[in-house]
């Protein structure tokens, strides 16, 4: 069992995306997109996209500076599934100037504890996955620090930039969640 020391005081909020957060995210995307491209689609155009597909199966979180009210960073919660296995992926991209703060990390604290946690403010969730290309050892080295557990390897998993990826692949239950 992985466990994860106690958090610093947080210096980020989450929320559901906002049709007003539309210009804030397209220019962090346009901002960070030599971050990002290695690993994900630059898409600075998607937010409507990402808002007309908010439902049951995918919820997403942004991620806020409190200080200066910057966007950090996004969280998809994504193939989200109930019943005997309330089970579902995340999926996260860090926006510049932000990334390598460790804002990154206290926003994805919160999206696990709100994933955790029990409804109506929780999703209710019992297990959640991480898939990471091998090569984004950031990516990697933040779930280890969430506590998740690498789960194994994934030939071809998603086809990405032209090209499928493998992954490496991580888990974390509730029971081992600190925050529950």
């Amino acid at each position: 069992m992985s466990t994860v020391p106690s958090a610093p005081a947080m210096r980020v909020s989450i929320r559901p995306p906002k049709p007003e957060d539309e210009r804030a995210y397209s220019e962090a995307v346009v901002r960070s997109t030599d971050h990002l491209s290695p690993w994900n689609p630059v898409e600075p155009d998607g937010f409507p996209d990402l808002l007309r597909r908010q439902g049951p199966t995918l919820r997403t979180f942004m991620i806020f500076n409190d200080e200066d009210g910057g966007l950090v960073g996004r969280v998809n919660v994504a193939n989200i599934v109930r019943a005997r296995f309330r089970n579902a992926a995340l999926g996260y991209d860090s926006y510049l100037p932000y990334a390598g703060t460790g804002r990154m990390t206290e926003g994805l604290r919160l999206v696990v504890d709100r994933c955790f946690g029990e409804a109506p403010e929780g999703l209710a969730l019992h297990r959640l996955e991480i898939s990471v290309q091998p090569d984004n050892v950031r990516s990697i080295a933040m779930a280890k620090r969430l506590g998740f557990r690498h789960e194994g390897f994934s030939p071809r998993m998603l086809y990405i930039n032209d090209a499928w990826r493998d992954h490496e692949r991580f888990a974390l239950t509730a029971e081992e969640w600190p925050g529950v």
